[in-house]
């Protein structure tokens, strides 16, 4: 009897083997060495570094307002991704479920934008806020597309959400999508015989059936939206100046641009583990709480 257990705890872990040493390479092993890294003064290159303690964790809290502004702005784009690219993907998962007809071309059109990469759309829109919206604004006389709209560092935050919400939206809806179909329809007919209107259907049968997904959701934009680096860096680089540069940006200029302080970049990259493990544990806290409630 112990044998064939062993046998199939042997076979288990040959399956699992691979796939582990794959996580461990890419993964783990990263994971470690950026903390050990992130007490030394090593600048990426040389093999000889010394082993400074906290110094570089102080001196990016103390010492390091550039770091605190992209910090704040990545907490900004955070709060507005997570209210914004829930809330419409929802919408549209809620709008497309009620169509009897053309289904699938609407889940196509609102997921396609999903499958162009996130660089590209970038570009792409980049040329659509310099080259497009000012000629319509001069064709149509509609003033309010008339807007340096990467260039001012009010309205380039908007146009990054805006990007961002274009190219993730879509992805958000399927998983929707996927939750309401497993909502018995018998329940949303019984609740509509008992006089509920849409919302209140929407409200008190479908969304605590749905939570779930919301879970699932929530998770992938907080994770997304705390590590964004492409649409940022595609439609401005961080600019005009600093002023949207986010917390990665910020990690990958330490690294790469600004004398390769490899050590103080690691230690950037732990404090933005740190505050993600954090937010993490606090949505699904919160979340597992919610479904069982429902």
């Amino acid at each position: 009897m112990a044998t064939n257990v062993f046998k199939k705890y042997l076979s288990l872990l040959a399956f699992t083997a691979p796939a582990f040493v794959i996580y461990a390479i890419f993964l783990l092993i990263p994971t470690f060495s950026g903390m050990f890294y992130s007490l030394t003064d090593w600048n990426g290159l040389n093999r000889d570094y010394s082993f400074i303690g906290l110094s570089n964790f102080i001196e990016l809290f103390k010492e390091d307002p550039d770091f605190l502004n992209s910090l704040w702005f990545t907490m900004k784009y955070v709060v507005f991704m997570l209210i914004l690219q829930n809330g419409i993907a929802l919408l549209l998962a809620v709008f497309i479920e009620t169509r009897t007809r053309s289904k699938g071309l609407f889940r196509t059109l609102f997921f396609m934008p999903n499958m162009i990469s996130t660089i590209i759309s970038a570009f792409m829109w980049t040329f659509i806020f310099s080259q497009v919206l000012p000629q319509l604004a001069e064709k149509l006389a509609f003033s309010l597309l008339d807007q340096q709209w990467l260039g001012d560092p009010k309205v380039s935050f908007y146009s990054i959400i805006i990007v961002s919400l274009w190219n993730g939206v879509g992805y958000m809806m399927i998983i929707y999508l996927a939750a309401l179909q497993g909502v018995p329809k018998s329940l949303k007919e019984a609740a509509t015989i008992d006089g509920a209107n849409a919302f209140q259907v929407l409200r008190n049968v479908v969304m605590p059936m749905i939570t779930h997904a919301i879970t699932i959701c929530f998770f992938l934009t907080l994770n997304g939206a705390f590590k964004v680096f492409e649409v940022v860096y595609g439609l401005t680089g961080g600019g005009p100046g600093r002023a949207t540069q986010v917390i990665t940006m910020n990690i990958y200029e330490e690294a790469f641009s600004n004398n390769f302080r490899y050590g103080y970049a690691s230690a950037k990259s732990v404090v933005l583990f740190i505050i993600v493990l954090i937010f993490t544990l606090i949505q699904i806290t919160v979340m597992k709480k919610k479904e069982v409630e429902a």
